[in-house]
């Protein structure tokens, strides 16, 4: 079983930043791919931004200059600095992890329970 627990969010003005973090913890053996998710209201879940294990990252073209995602892998955390926010940027933000054993076919893809971040202007 693996554990995820976000933290960080809160409310802000437009063009205020916040930084989320996201601690996993439990039979975690490998980490692979860590990134983060968010789901405004009414509208679907989106990809925001994915760091793998090896430092690499990729973004969400809306967040693209605005957002950086980083990693401590030896805390098992993944972070979201997230700048010049705007209203639209206004979610739920979820911290998905992927890993397993590389030496066996034990692969695990877990989400958390979410940060609320609002902006308002």
């Amino acid at each position: 079983q693996v554990r995820l627990v976000e933290s960080g969010g809160g409310l802000v003005q437009s063009g205020g930043s916040l930084r989320l973090s996201c601690v996993a913890s439990g039979s975690l053996h490998t980490i692979y791919d860590m990134g983060w998710y968010r789901q405004g209201p009414g509208r679907p879940r989106e990809w925001v931004a994915t760091i793998n294990a090896g430092g690499n990252t990729d973004y969400t073209e809306s967040v693209k200059g605005r957002f950086y995602i980083s990693r401590d892998i030896r805390k098992n955390t993944v972070y979201l600095s997230m700048n010049n926010l705007r209203p639209e940027d206004t979610a739920l933000y979820v911290c998905r992890v992927e890993g397993g054993n590389p030496h066996s076919d034990w692969e695990y893809d877990y989400y958390g329970q979410g940060t609320q971040v609002t902006v308002v202007s």
